[in-house]
């Protein structure tokens, strides 16, 4: 029996849409859409394609020591006021003062001799009768001035480079409680005075 094209025209449409439905199945069952990948997975790649990066390594400069000021007198060809660095001698201390006049008496002074913080350093002229007067930061040829903290007042003690009233008390402390200092580096057992304080003023006390 044939149908005629009016007949189905007549009919609604919506017969057709089982029809429609099953297709699209077939399609997407036949066409599996491809899965895009993981965010994990695209990460992982970023990372293995990167290269590492690696930390620069820190690198500590070495502390600067402060420098040393002595002040040069007498016969030199430039007095004044000098920087030195750490460790210098007097040799140092002279030629930066130009070096000796022709009158210095040179066998006077210790070349050799370390520098010492806030120190004057005096060269007589030869034949020189009348010495410059000394104090505890002069350094003369002979090494005089020094200072026996077993016997200085506490004025004198107060003339050391790092001694002010509190450790000029201290040191007189500790020579009536304990007695007197059997060496120079005994004076580092005072409350108070340290390595650095001590190398300021070994050159200029004695324990006699």
């Amino acid at each position: 029996m044939q149908v005629k094209l009016s007949e189905l025209q007549n009919k609604p449409v919506w017969f057709l849409i089982p029809t429609v439905a099953i297709a699209l199945l077939l399609i997407y069952l036949l066409f599996p859409q491809q899965q895009e990948s993981s965010p994990a997975t695209a990460l992982e790649l970023i990372n293995a394609e990167s290269p590492q990066q690696t930390e620069t390594p820190i690198v500590e400069m070495p502390e600067t020591a402060e420098p040393l000021m002595i002040d040069v007198k007498g016969q030199v060809n430039k007095p004044g006021v000098y920087a030195l660095e750490a460790g210098s001698r007097m040799q140092d201390a002279i030629q930066a003062a130009g070096g000796f006049t022709p009158e210095a008496d040179s066998r006077a002074i210790n070349l050799a001799q370390i520098v010492v913080d806030e120190t004057s350093l005096y060269v007589p002229a030869t034949g020189e009768e009348e010495v410059v007067p000394i104090s505890p930061q002069t350094v003369t040829a002979s090494g005089g001035g020094l200072i026996n903290i077993n016997q200085a007042t506490e004025a004198e003690l107060m003339e050391l480079p790092g001694i002010g009233p509190s450790k000029a008390a201290a040191i007189l402390a500790y020579r009536d409680e304990i007695g007197k200092f059997n060496a120079p580096e005994q004076l580092k057992e005072v409350t108070g005075i340290g390595d650095k304080t001590f190398e300021k003023l070994q050159d200029l006390i004695v324990a006699k």
